[in-house]
């Protein structure tokens, strides 16, 4: 008894520090997106004023009591609180507020702060981007930033897309932005059968896209610069528990576009008035009624899963993901599939020191390409005629054929028969991968060491099988036992090196920062081609002594050699400076012009950090920036151009002596005076933001001027190996002005209404062309081209004859404005009249939160784009229905009812009466979801609805008014689609 009244004496003694001893709890706090340590933030127990700050490296201490709420706080994020519960160790991964603006931008061999950035840079997240059914990572942000024009080539699935900032830079060699994914600039060069580079990523794996527009921030690329830098950032593995995502969609296409062409009734009645029918005419029509167009396009079906998993095993954060899309195209047998697979590590060591990164990204996609002159084909084919006839020796389907049963050779073919009978396949497959390695210096921390190793392969295997069956003249092909084939196969091997080094310090208690970054880049592309003709084959073995080539190989190699460097220094927050230089040597160029040299220099005044400012609570945001700098671009230029080279010729142009027939080898023309084209541009921007941010956006106005342009170029007779070379020859000037806004009119608990509005103007002009440029080829006669590039003229704008109309406003057939009197209508009487590029662009997207569901929409406009109505201009023609000497028909344009002209011209094709303005108001996307919090244990689920291409206004006649290039000649329509889909988070 005496034993247990003192052990209850003892334990009421000690009761009082059992219950309020303390604990000392540790951990680490890293900034989510990135893993890396936060320095100084507030860790504090809630309700008191006990806490602490975390170290360098992000570490912290604290005494803490069971039960206390432990509160995480820092400028730019959001506020966590956690309640301890007897946890040894809390590591917390901080989330960044998306109302601020001091988000970490990732720029060119590094990152900065935005509220730190001179250049002008906009940067998309995973919260922003457009929503739907997206397959290629550039619909993320289609209109989206200001200045950015992102044009699909077509409605089909994974197609690729032209993306412009700032309007074209060039006019023979690409335009088109550098992307540049996790520090590995990417080569825009697809191999054969790919539809599209960018379909290497999955959307779904990424975390971020910067734009950097003007030369202050893309001169660090230099020469791959030279057309504006697209950065993309894959989402990392996150150093806590593994958390796991599911997302799975099914989408339904449907086909909404038709070109206007008569319909039976009206065609009948059109042969029936038409002077040259006579009786054999009016029995060449046929007692059906055949949408041609409903029979080669059909609504589709898509399907994408994804699933990733991100944490950390072993100490080591790392993310791994794996997807699976499979899309028909409306045009029939059209089909797209990608598998997918990423992966990412991220290890510290050596106390943080050395930093790994190791990114690994696959692709294998799958490809079904619909023979899409089936698209033009039904556009002229007789829609009184049916689809098959069990008589014909076509493969069963309906054809024009002559006494003997042997297709017309001018006659269309049946466009089922093309879809069918003709089958394009391809296998594609790509790896990038990179492993990056930054070692801050144990005897100097203000050093970091760098090193980049990059790989980008990719190879394809492609074959295009014709049966013989398929109508066609061609004895050969109708020879043959079954089909014929020619098949290819492709890789490229692009390889990079980086090494540099960065030098970040402060000076006087912070006052003065500086950042210092100097290094060497090496990349190499290689191309290895293969391609082989089956009919050749057979053209050789039946002429032995010919030398028939069927087997053909196509290789190259070029190399671009860098040096680089750039400060960055920052005095008090408030002024701020950028300076950047980057030396190139391009393989293309010769050497005494291989060397280009591009400097930058920026500078930034933060108005709002001055004192007077500091404590203003109405403005939270207010920047000016000036930048200059200059690039260079031979992107898409050939290689060896400066060299002798010798193209075998093919079977259809060997020399014949005596019986036997030698192929030749023709010298190709050389210019070894090529140089750099150089851009210099000039930026002058405003960031603001008041009331929190709750407004926010930014104001630029730029000059960019482009000069030794290289473009076609005529040389004097014999001086070379043709008379036209690419050259250095003009300038060109783009000058402009974006706006940007984003607006948050309503944000309670339960409810926020965010809207972004961007516009931009942009003014392209060619300023200096000694030789005029006649691009824009058209179909409906032979070598017809319709745009041209012309001093004092935008780049590509329409050269055309000036229709006369009557009293009525109906056209005159074959009357055009003797514009320059001397009483013959000819080429002198061409005149500009309008251009393919809109005058301004904008976007509205506005996203709508209510408790736990969401609404997103997402609209775009375009206004001043003209385009060339080709697939009226070629068959909008009254002779066009009944061709002098063939017996056959061919359907027209409905435009014949409007215009009534007779006879296809060279004139009339030329004519201004089909250039139309192709401004369009378009709603991209409108999604609608619903959240479930913890519908299952720990589990996020998220329902939605999506339609994409929702509706569109314009006033142009044709399918569609937003054609890349302006020139509109059977074009795969872009579908309407409607998603369903789900996201697991657990």
């Amino acid at each position: 008894m005496k034993t247990t009244l003192n052990y209850l004496l003892f334990l009421c003694c000690m009761l009082p520090s059992f219950l309020f001893a303390q604990t000392q709890l540790s951990g680490v706090v890293t900034e989510e997106s990135s893993s890396l340590p936060l320095p100084g933030v507030n860790v504090i127990i809630k309700g008191t004023s006990t806490g602490t700050a975390t170290d360098f490296d992000g570490n912290y201490q604290l005494n803490v009591d069971n039960g206390d709420v432990i509160v995480f706080s820092y400028v730019g994020y959001i506020t966590q609180e956690i309640t301890f519960t007897g946890q040894s160790t809390i590591n917390v991964s901080m989330v960044e507020d998306a109302a601020k603006l001091d988000e970490v931008v990732i720029i060119g061999y590094g990152a900065v702060k935005k509220d730190d950035l001179t250049g002008t840079a906009d940067m998309v997240t995973t919260e922003d981007f457009n929503k739907g059914p997206i397959v290629s990572a550039q619909q993320l942000i289609t209109g989206k930033v200001a200045g950015v024009s992102i044009t699909s080539g077509s409605g089909a699935p994974g197609e690729g897309q032209n993306i412009l900032i700032r309007g074209t830079g060039s006019l023979t060699i690409s335009s088109s932005p550098l992307i540049v994914i996790d520090g590995i600039p990417i080569n825009n060069d697809a191999v054969g059968g790919a539809r599209n580079p960018l379909n290497l990523v999955n959307p779904n794996d990424i975390e971020s896209m910067v734009v950097l527009k003007d030369a202050s921030a893309t001169a660090i690329y230099g020469s791959r610069g030279g057309n504006g830098v697209i950065m993309i950032t894959t989402k990392k593995g996150k150093d806590n528990e593994f958390k796991f995502n599911l997302s799975s969609s099914t989408t339904h296409h449907t086909s909404t576009a038709r070109v206007d062409v008569l319909d039976a009734d009206e065609f009948r009645e059109v042969v029936a008035n038409n002077p040259r029918t006579n009786e054999d005419t009016l029995a060449l029509l046929g007692d059906q009624d055949t949408d041609w167009q409903d029979e080669i396009y059909n609504n589709a079906f898509g399907q994408d899963h994804n699933f990733s998993a991100y944490g950390s095993a072993w100490g080591v954060p790392m993310r791994a993901s794996l997807g699976y899309s499979d899309h028909d195209g409306i045009l029939r047998r059209d089909n797209f599939k990608r598998t997918t697979g990423a992966l990412s590590l991220t290890p510290k060591l050596l106390d943080d020191h050395l930093k790994i990164e190791l990114n690994a990204k696959g692709q294998y996609t799958e490809n079904f390409f619909a023979n899409r002159g089936a698209i033009g084909s039904a556009n002229v084919y007789d829609p009184t005629q049916p689809v098959y006839d069990a008589n014909s020796q076509y493969g069963g389907y309906f054809d024009w054929t002559d006494a003997s049963g042997t297709h017309i050779s001018l006659a269309p073919t049946n466009p089922v028969a093309l879809l069918n009978l003709v089958d394009d396949t391809s296998e594609v497959r790509r790896f990038l991968g990179n492993a990056k390695i930054d070692y801050k210096l144990h005897f100097f921390p203000d050093i970091t060491a760098t090193v980049n190793l990059g790989l980008d392969k990719s190879s394809s295997n492609g074959r295009t099988v014709t049966s013989n069956l398929i109508p066609t003249t061609d004895q050969d092909v109708m020879d043959r036992d079954e089909y014929s084939r020619n098949s290819y196969s492709q890789s490229r091997t692009d390889q990079l090196f980086d090494a540099y080094l960065t030098y970040n310090s402060s000076f006087d208690d912070d006052a003065h920062n500086l950042n210092v970054v100097a290094g060497y880049s090496y990349q190499s592309f290689e191309f290895d081609g293969y391609s082989y003709s089956s009919l050749d084959e057979l053209n050789a073995i039946a002429n032995p002594d010919s030398d028939i080539q069927f087997e053909y190989i196509d290789k190259s190699k070029s190399v671009l050699l860098s040096y680089f460097g750039r400060l960055n220094y920052d005095y008090k927050g408030r002024y701020l400076l950028t300076a950047t230089f980057r030396a190139d040597a391009s393989s293309k160029l010769n050497s005494k012009d291989r060397w280009g040299y591009f400097p930058s220099a920026a500078l930034a005044w933060n108005i709002k950090n001055e004192e007077f400012l500091q404590d203003s609570e109405a403005l939270s945001t207010l920047k000016l920036r000036v930048g200059f700098g200059t690039v260079g671009n031979t992107n898409g230029l050939g290689d060896y151009l400066y060299l002798t080279r010798y193209t075998r010729s093919n079977s259809l142009a060997a020399y014949q002596f005596g019986g036997t027939y030698y192929p030749t080898y023709r010298p190709e023309a050389i210019n070894d005076n090529l140089q750099w084209e150089i851009s210099q541009t000039t930026n002058i921007g405003l960031d603001y933001g008041f009331l929190n941010s709750r407004i926010s956006g930014s104001f630029n106005a730029y000059i960019r001027k482009t000069n030794d342009l290289i473009a076609t170029s005529t040389v004097d007779p014999f001086t070379n190996f043709s008379n036209r070379i690419d050259a250095n020859i003009g300038d060109m000037e783009n000058k402009g002005i974006e706006f940007d806004v984003t607006v948050i009119p309503v944000q309670t608990e339960d409810f926020e209404w965010s809207v972004n509005y961007n516009v931009s103007v942009n003014d392209n002009e060619v300023t200096n062309m000694p030789d005029q440029q006649f691009v824009g080829g058209i179909s409906g006669g032979v070598g017809n081209n319709i745009q041209t590039h012309v001093e004092g003229e935008t780049p590509y704008s329409f050269l055309v004859f000036q229709q006369i109309y009557d009293e009525d406003g109906k056209p005159i057939e074959g009357a055009f404005v003797d514009r320059n009197g001397d009483n013959v209508i000819n080429d002198a009487d061409k005149f500009i009249y309008k251009d393919p590029y809109a005058d301004v662009l904008m976007g509205l997207n506005t996203n709508v939160y209510y408790k736990n569901w969401d609404l997103s929409v997402q609209t775009r406009a375009s206004i001043g784009n003209y385009a060339y109505n080709n697939v009226a201009s070629g068959n909008a023609y009254l002779n066009n229905v009944v061709p002098s000497s063939n017996n056959y028909l061919s359907n027209i344009h409905s435009e014949y009812l409007n215009s009534g002209f007779q006879q296809i011209t060279d004139n009339t094709l030329l004519s201004n009466y089909f250039i139309q303005d192709a401004s369009f108001f378009r709603i991209d996307n409108i999604t609608l979801g619903h959240t479930l919090n913890h519908a299952i244990k720990d589990t996020t689920i998220r329902l939605y609805g999506s339609v994409q291409n929702v509706a569109v206004f314009t006033d142009y006649d044709g399918l569609d008014p937003e054609i890349s290039g302006g020139i509109d000649n059977s074009f795969y329509p872009r579908p309407r689609s409607f998603v369903f889909g789900v996201n697991i988070d657990f």
